[in-house]
């Protein structure tokens, strides 16, 4: 079947082929009679007309898409950063197209040559674990990009983060202040900074607060065995004589599997353990006591990393940006004080 062409749109209106091109591309000035753009448009929709976009962007070398890649398209803080970050996109012209890396580096290179063939203008990325070799190729490739979330040592990228060591302090010290004292850190086997830094700001407010920091401090859990290592994990915890009288988890995923294992073995929250968590999730809302937690900007992370992507595809030579956002202590019953 032969493509509708502008010529074809053209001809079918009676006027010229300038004229169909300034009206399709929004080009409208006053020197273009009302008569002729209404005839431009009836006919254009008469012919089911569709613009060449191979066409164009071959011609002004984009093709106005931008990547997206999250860590986990399930997570509820991945789904709602791409919402908003595709928001943000339309409004500036752009076709956001989403990957999925399920914290694989392989899976997650493949994203990226997918859009590097798709020759998107730009992307964002939330990088996983060992993918430094693929972001430096990327740099070489001259292909604009920002980090979103985390970011990897070794790299110099834009990139947009969230406070995690400061906001690790604040949750640690909201839970010292409400009078709990042997406190359990619930964290990722991992490499990347971001959690390390929500490891290390727990860690250090212990310190400051010179409680004792014991070897059963820091439960790890493995990714890719979120429930199992929690069950075995807590279930170990639980059995001691000197049980944790609150829990700090370090994501959403780690916390709704900790919630479930607490009720399931029947700890009271926050009579006997108190919970603080990390990322908000619908889920919380099955609890019945409402949960103290980190709340991201999100808002401002999505419109941030499109606006800076934009800077960067506009404008070559850009100084490098580290933004750092601040999240906020949402506090709820389930850190409510043991003095009470």
């Amino acid at each position: 079947m032969k493509r509708i062409s502008i010529k074809d749109v053209a001809l079918k209106a009676g006027v010229s082929i300038a004229s169909v091109s300034y009206v399709l591309n929004n080009k409208i000035d006053s020197r273009i009679p009302k008569e002729t753009i209404d005839k431009v448009k009836q006919a254009a929709e008469e012919l089911n007309y569709r613009p060449n976009n191979i066409a164009k962007s071959l011609k002004t070398q984009r093709t106005h898409i931008i990547g997206l890649v999250v860590a986990d398209i399930a997570n509820p803080y991945f789904s709602q950063l791409a919402r908003i970050i595709e928001d943000e996109a339309n409004k500036l012209g752009y076709t956001l197209l989403i990957g999925s890396s399920d914290e694989n580096a392989e899976k997650f290179e493949a994203l990226i040559n997918m859009f590097a063939d798709r020759q998107a203008d730009g992307l964002i990325i939330a990088p996983v674990e060992n993918s430094q070799k693929c972001l430096l190729k990327l740099q070489k490739q001259k292909i604009p990009f920002v980090l979103i979330d985390r970011y990897l040592s070794g790299i110099e990228a834009d990139s947009i983060q969230i406070n995690n060591y400061n906001i690790s302090q604040k949750v640690t010290e909201h839970l010292v202040n409400e009078g709990y004292k042997n406190i359990l850190l619930v964290a990722y086997k991992t490499e990347l900074q971001h959690l390390l830094q929500r490891t290390q700001g727990f860690l250090d407010t212990l310190e400051k607060n010179h409680l004792q920091i014991h070897k059963n401090q820091v439960l790890l859990i493995d990714k890719d065995a979120i429930d199992q290592d929690i069950n075995t994990g807590l279930d170990s915890i639980l059995s001691n004589t000197e049980k944790p009288d609150a829990v700090f988890f370090t994501s959403n995923k780690l916390a709704v599997s900790g919630l479930k294992k607490l009720t399931k073995s029947g700890v009271s929250i926050p009579q006997e353990i108190a919970v603080a968590a990390f990322d908000e999730t619908e889920a919380y809302e099955l609890f019945p006591v409402s949960l103290t937690y980190v709340k991201q900007p999100l808002s401002a992370i999505g419109t941030t990393a499109v606006q800076m992507l934009d800077k960067k595809i506009n404008t070559k030579l850009l100084p490098l940006q580290n933004v750092i956002l601040h999240a906020e202590l949402h506090i709820g019953e389930s850190t409510k004080s043991k003095h009470n």
